[in-house]
């Protein structure tokens, strides 16, 4: 048979169940990303001819498939997100991305080198590629579609976190590739990580995404109603405007994904009732379900095809450990001292989702540079994301569920009013009542 066709049948078909699956499992502990990487695995077990999933054999395919899908699920993750911008309100995201991330990075790399015997530079990429959540397998714990609702504080955290963080890891997949090329001395490689890549690419970053975003604000909505410029109300502009931001950041050598997600937001807060918001946002959310069928299902097929034999049970420990104890300690300290309740702290810290992004940095680094255990890399990156995808997914549904029926009126904070609170604090006047 057409391998072509075969192809496209099979993505047909589980792109068109992707149409119901999300409203199905909703109130159910099964998230459709299990589903079809269980699908994938066994379609791979026939011999039908379906194309090789393994990204150690197609890293450039790996490479731009999960860039894509990463990308676009930045822009509908900035749309979505109600809370503007400020250092107060958006303190547990900034601490998960800064605090928390280098906890992870630096125990896990520590970890890779010492216990499972990976070179510096793998060790290094290894932490890297798994410390950021992931924006795209993570929609069970973040905040809904756009709205003029105030999220909660776990919702709100982990879908602020994974916009963030793809592009904050970034520089540690730098300093990976640095030190497959030049080695350990830092006089080869730290001034110029710290200066461009560190440096540099970021601020490039979030000056193109808030730049490019102004000026697709004025487009799309101030234009129009100064003169006869047409309006649009059309979602693939969101597609569009992603596509435009990320390859404009990229060459100027900035970091593409923070710049997106920085549009999104940009976009977001201006005229935040705007029904076109959620036009640009659900446009988004549609293709992104497409493309993560098709990775979910190459993602099933290469642990079907060996992906995971190089693993030992060494890495697999690794793997549950860093699920398990080091993301939520890492997240857990790094929230310390926040207004946040115990409890959602303890969820934010423990949703530490791996996914897609994970699956982008390996394909990056791998190839930049010559890594001495690229399978080993890959085995041990592949456990974490599957064993990842199967435990959030199992206990997403109901953990969320009992903190929406446990939080209190009190535990719901308005930051808006907090932030109102502790300016009057500061004034000598009287601390306004806890929301009701």
């Amino acid at each position: 048979m057409d391998i072509y066709l075969i192809s496209f049948v099979v993505v047909g078909i589980a792109a068109l169940a992707m149409a119901w699956l999300p409203t199905w499992f909703k109130e159910v502990p099964v998230s459709y990303a299990m589903l079809f990487i269980c699908v994938g695995f066994l379609l791979y077990k026939l011999p039908i001819g379906l194309p090789e999933p393994d990204p150690l054999r197609k890293n450039d395919f790996a490479l731009r498939l999960s860039e894509l899908c990463v990308i676009i699920t930045l822009m509908g993750t900035g749309i979505k997100i109600n809370r503007r911008f400020s250092l107060f309100k958006w303190q547990v995201p900034l601490r998960l991305v800064s605090w928390t991330m280098l906890l992870c990075i630096g125990t896990l790399a520590w970890l890779a080198w010492q216990f499972l015997g990976f070179p510096v530079a793998s060790a290094v990429l290894l932490a890297a590629a798994l410390a950021p959540t992931d924006p795209v397998l993570a929609s069970d714990v973040q905040v809904g579609p756009p709205s003029d609702e105030v999220e909660d504080a776990t919702r709100f955290a982990l879908t602020a976190e994974a916009g963030l963080n793809d592009g904050m890891a970034f520089p540690f997949t730098w300093l990976a590739i640095s030190l497959a090329l030049h080695g350990l001395a830092p006089e080869a490689w730290l001034m110029d990580w710290l200066s461009y890549d560190v440096l540099y690419r970021i601020v490039v970053g979030v000056g193109a995404g808030f730049l490019l975003g102004k000026v697709l604000e004025y487009l799309l909505f101030k234009l129009p109603k100064k003169g006869n410029f047409p309006e649009t109300q059309d979602g693939f502009v969101a597609i569009s405007a992603t596509l435009l931001v990320y390859g404009l950041t990229e060459m100027v050598h900035g970091y593409g994904f923070i710049a997106v997600f920085i549009t999104g937001l940009t976009l977001k807060h201006y005229e935040e009732d705007n029904s076109y918001h959620r036009e640009m946002h659900d446009f988004t959310d549609q293709i992104e379900r497409i493309l993560v069928v098709i990775v979910l299902i190459l993602l099933g097929g290469s642990i079907s095809r060996g992906l995971l034999d190089a693993l030992t049970w060494q890495g697999a420990l690794v793997s549950i450990g860093f699920l398990l104890v080091i993301r939520p300690l890492a997240g857990f300290i790094g929230l310390l001292g926040v207004p946040v309740k115990t409890r959602e702290k303890w969820a934010i810290s423990f949703f530490g989702i791996r996914g897609i992004g994970s699956v982008f940095y390996l394909a990056f680094a791998l190839g930049k540079a010559d890594f001495a255990n690229p399978e080993e890399i890959w085995a041990v990156a592949g456990f974490t994301i599957l064993l990842s995808v199967f435990m959030h997914g199992v206990l997403a549904t109901p953990i969320m569920r009992y903190l929406d029926k446990v939080r209190k009126p009190t535990d719901f904070i308005d930051p808006d009013k907090a932030a109102l609170e502790m300016s009057d604090n500061d004034k000598g006047e009287p601390t306004a009542k806890p929301q009701e």
